[in-house]
């Protein structure tokens, strides 16, 4: 049920091509770049998923890749939910893998191309079964915690999402081991982030913009409640818009929650309530926004406190609570059976019923997500920046994060230079949410887009090259181009040289430190692989036994 339903989904992507829907970016060969490891100057939100995705492409084409990792996504997302529900009926265990894997939340997020955010999102029922093993004291359960956590950490929010499910399931008396495990897991960007030249604080107008709202005629809590309520109301499927949706969701509550009661005798009280806690702590910080004086706490936390801008786009903590409620939904469902003579119809229902109310995740969102290839321009623009020994680094015209190409679709997409260019890639860090611009957080694009308007001297900032993007909302003034020397020109890029000598691009965190973290974390990862893979206990004693025979 788990593959069938992935293919449901990711129909028009699994065609050759890329599916490129606002942040999801995959390109044919992703170079590593300093920003992939944190050691740019712009904020490590994608550190160390662009590193991985470096290494991936580097073996196999990037199409390949996204294909692999979108279906794993939805497939292990599904699987994992069901194989933890404590039934014998597989029947109940495809009711909670369907809940949680036809969820608004993976819909929403998906359709916004947050890919990485939902390799997290799938590996969460997977860290839950771990971390309730390790609360067991069962062997190798550790090293299936940190298994399970990895894929998830390759994001600063997935990895907060991981690794504090993992703390509050495996309990109090692993705290001390948990935690220490969890921060070390998230190294990779967390060093980054504290040895960032300028800190990590963000722009409070981003608070508003970025907050849960309301899909229909109840409140932004029942959106929530039902796993989602994302922002952008773009990349929310009209399904949701329903007036039958605020119901289903309060009916799925009541079920939910007669579940929970039978998960709590199986499971026992302390993990039950713990998981479903952390869920409604979610829940809390998603809304915290929307209520009266929640505005005004986070403005001043993002504004204060480093980090804290973590805290935007508060909806995405709802996985928490995606978990619980998708359990919950399939015990209810059994523990209703129990009544019923036509049992098989009543878990018919429940299976589908989340497919029902929201058909238009299904053939990519109705085609919202579809597979098209990249034009030839970007692979000759890359090949002649890597041959050439020009120094410095790219800036992208227009100036904007976002583009909207014809051969796309005119689908709005993440600019792909960043991820497709040798060098490293300026590109706008302002993001404009329903026409109002939310200020960036790296100082040197703001002094590169002043020198842009003055049209002064590039080079000055480290820049070498200026890539012009054709045919995608943004104007790129003459003057500007004037000062530059043209390289080369194709229907939807041209390149131009920056005259002169070329400044050193600001530096960014020191490099020793993390690319210490950075192997620290690996070999972690690769010991717990091999903990699980080759049995301690079966190695020495066949050690022990070769050196007795020596």
């Amino acid at each position: 049920m788990s593959a069938v339903l992935a293919f449901i989904v990711l129909g028009p992507i699994l065609k050759p091509g890329f599916a490129l829907n606002y942040d999801m970016v995959f390109t044919p060969r992703q170079p590593l770049v300093p920003d992939a490891l944190g050691l740019g100057t712009s904020v490590a939100r994608s550190v160390p998923a662009d590193a991985v995705m470096s290494a991936l492409t580097t073996i196999i084409p990037g199409d390949i890749v996204q294909k692999f990792v979108l279906f794993l996504i939805i497939f292990m997302a599904c699987w994992g939910a069901g194989r933890l529900v404590p039934t014998e009926s597989e029947a109940v265990r495809v009711v909670a893998a369907v809940w949680y894997g036809w969820s608004a939340y993976l819909a929403e997020r998906l359709l916004m191309g947050h890919w990485a955010l939902l390799v997290a999102y799938a590996c969460l029922p997977w860290i839950a079964s771990a971390a309730l093993a390790m609360r067991r004291n069962e062997k190798k359960a550790f090293a299936k915690v940190i298994v399970a956590c990895a894929p998830a950490c390759i994001t600063p929010t997935g990895g907060l999402l991981a690794v504090v499910l993992a703390i509050v399931c495996a309990g109090k008396q692993a705290l001390v081991i948990t935690i220490p495990t969890g921060i070390l897991l998230n190294l990779p960007w967390i060093l980054p982030s504290l040895l960032r030249p300028g800190g990590t604080l963000s722009s409070p107008d981003g608070i508003a913009a970025f907050a849960a709202r309301d899909e229909n005629w109840a409140t932004p809590v029942i959106s929530v409640l039902g796993t989602g309520g994302i922002w952008n109301a773009e990349v929310t499927p009209a399904s949701r818009s329903m007036p039958v949706i605020p119901i289903l969701i309060l009916f799925s509550l009541v079920v939910a929650f007669i579940g929970l009661r039978s998960l709590a005798a199986r499971w026992g009280l302390a993990p039950t309530l713990s998981l479903v806690l952390l869920g409604a702590a979610g829940v809390v910080l998603a809304v915290f926004t929307t209520v009266p004086g929640g505005d005004d706490v986070m403005r001043w936390a993002v504004t204060n406190i480093p980090g804290a801008g973590l805290l935007r786009d508060s909806q995405k903590w709802v996985a928490w609570w995606a978990l619980p409620l998708s359990i919950g939904i399939a015990l209810g469902v059994q523990a209703a059976t129990k009544y019923l003579s036509n049992r098989v119809l009543l878990i018919a229902v429940a299976t589908f019923l989340p497919i029902l109310a929201m058909p238009d995740l299904a053939w990519g969102g109705f085609k919202q997500l579809e597979a098209v290839r990249y034009p030839i321009d970007w692979i000759t623009v890359s090949e002649l920046i890597a041959e050439d020994r020009q120094s410095g680094d790219v800036l992208t015209l227009p100036m904007s994060s976002f583009r909207q190409f014809p051969w796309n679709g005119n689908r709005t997409q993440l600019d792909p230079a960043p991820r497709i260019l040798p060098r490293t890639t300026v590109i706008d860090d302002v993001v404009a949410v329903n026409g109002r611009p939310i200020a960036g957080e790296d100082p040197r694009v703001e002094q590169i887009r002043q020198t842009v308007e003055d049209n002064g001297n590039l080079a000055m900032h480290g820049i070498g090259w200026v890539l012009v993007e054709h045919r995608t909302p943004g104007a790129v003034q003459q003057a500007t181009l004037d000062r530059l020397e043209h390289e080369w020109s194709g229907q939807w890029l041209s390149l131009y040289r920056v005259p002169g000598m070329i400044a050193r691009p600001p530096a960014g965190p020191p490099s020793l430190p993390i690319l210490a973290a950075d192997s620290v974390v690996l070999t972690v990862i690769l010991g717990a692989l091999l903990w699980l893979v080759l049995p301690a206990g079966r190695f020495i004693m066949r050690s022990r036994s070769r050196t007795t025979k020596e």
